[in-house]
């Protein structure tokens, strides 16, 4: 497999999550704790026949330790994407360096924010590669 399919294997992958986040949204709307729209996420992924990680401890090695910092990632699908969630009037730049941070600790290429508490989801959604 060459770079330009890993590549748009990879998307097809992200626009498959944005899909079944989009479902959740509009199932669910904004104005609810990040909680309900994991569940309800961990739910969709899995009725689209998604293989997904919940809750996926992140250890540190520092300086050749490990470190257990209590970092967990809020779902992992297809061992290839790293989602964050939030539920939170907007998203910051803080926001983007923590899933930046999180994609380069785990060694993972590809992530998306997706914060739900949107009038519309796709306003929401930052797609973010290592």
């Amino acid at each position: 497999m060459n770079h330009r399919d890993t590549e748009t294997q990879r998307d097809s992958l992200t626009e498959e999550i944005i899909g079944a986040a989009i479902d959740v949204h509009r199932v669910l709307g904004p104005g609810l704790l990040e909680s309900a729209y994991q569940e309800c996420l961990c739910v969709e992924l899995g009725l689209r026949d998604l293989r997904f990680v919940s809750q996926l401890h992140l250890p540190i090695d520092y300086k050749g330790r490990h470190v257990d910092a209590g970092y967990r990632l809020d779902l992992v699908v297809e061992d290839r994407v790293v989602v964050e969630l939030k539920a939170v009037e907007r998203l910051l730049p803080l926001h983007e360096a923590q899933l930046l941070t999180y994609l380069r600790l785990g060694r993972y290429t590809t992530g998306l924010l997706l914060n739900f508490n949107v009038p519309v989801l796709k306003d929401g959604i930052r797609r973010m590669r290592s």
